[in-house]
């Protein structure tokens, strides 16, 4: 299931599709998880494990598109146009217009049923899901807590919120938001799975 997203990715800058359409069929895919990003990636992934899911034998690959405008792309490549592969995904709030067109364009509904709205993004879902305190425990595990002390002590982040300072800090170096992707999913009770991305691995068991 890497090969076939590995695959996407070069398919969608500029590459061919005809070794997309061979791992489609040698894998199984039946359905494209759309994300904006590695973090969103690593966030399902790792909320799937938890629950005992293994999405690539399910025939489910989850496929980052780096950013919301791509999305006209990779839903054109991958569904009714494409491989006609069921869709599904997430997004941000202020980014649906751009999955709206993008998905109108390729002539794939983005139905209730299999495409999902975090508020501002997937971090802040998981930072207001585990509250700070919960948050400045996983960094101060991860060994962060010194960048974070220094990250708050920036004039620009006086007086903001803290669960708003921790999602700006998941995003201020490469690949942490990533890391912390799954990393707070880990941490989360059953209860306090945010709800897009509840609602998208619920959503990927219906047939």
């Amino acid at each position: 299931m890497r090969a076939f997203r590995d695959a996407v990715g070069g398919w969608a800058s500029g590459g061919s599709g005809g070794v997309v359409r061979e791992l489609a069929g040698r894998v199984g895919v039946r359905t494209a998880v759309l994300v904006e990003g590695l973090s969103d990636l690593a966030a399902v992934e790792g909320l799937a494990v938890r629950r005992g899911r293994d999405l690539g034998a399910e025939g489910v690959c989850v496929v980052p598109m780096g950013g919301a405008m791509n999305v006209g792309r990779y839903a054109g490549m991958l569904g009714p146009p494409g491989l006609g592969l069921r869709l599904a995904g997430l997004c941000d709030e202020g980014e649906q217009g751009f999955f709206a067109r993008g998905l109108e364009r390729a002539r794939a509904r983005a139905t209730r049923e299999g495409f999902f709205v975090c508020v501002a993004d997937l971090e802040d879902e998981l930072v207001r899901a585990l509250g700070a305190e919960r948050v400045e425990e996983a960094v101060r595990g991860e060994g962060d807590f010194r960048a974070w002390q220094t990250f708050v002590r920036q004039p620009a982040q006086h007086g903001r919120p803290r669960q708003q300072q921790l999602r700006r800090f998941l995003g201020t170096k490469k690949g942490r938001k990533f890391r912390y992707g799954r990393l707070l999913v880990e941490a989360l009770e059953p209860g306090q799975v945010p709800a897009p991305l509840d609602g998208l691995l619920v959503s990927l068991g219906r047939r």
